[in-house]
């Protein structure tokens, strides 16, 4: 898994877009979902090949982390999630994948 270093979020999905990771997921309990596919991925059919962690430096409120994933299905895209005080609540397979 790569760390790389961005200075915004928005950079860091431009990136990722030109790697190939051009769809979006969304994080469900226990499972991602691409709904342009429509994709119910659990967390066995997912990889995750990138973290990116971004803090508000003003606000904590906007603490978010992008992971590019990609999936035995052969399909790229990114999750954008909230971390701390607003992180979804997920099943401990989920919180797990996502912490590896």
């Amino acid at each position: 898994m790569n760390y790389n270093n961005y200075p915004t979020l928005s950079g860091a999905l431009n990136e990722l877009k030109q790697k190939g990771y051009t769809e979006d997921f969304n994080l469900k309990e226990n499972c991602i979902v691409c709904s342009t596919r429509s994709l119910e991925l659990k967390p066995e059919e997912f990889y995750i090949d990138e973290v990116h962690r971004f803090e508000g430096m003003s606000n904590p409120d906007d603490n978010s982390v992008i992971y590019a994933i990609s999936t035995s299905h052969g399909v790229k895209g990114v999750l954008v999630d909230a971390y701390g005080a607003y992180a979804e609540a997920i099943t401990p397979e989920m919180a797990k994948k996502l912490r590896a």
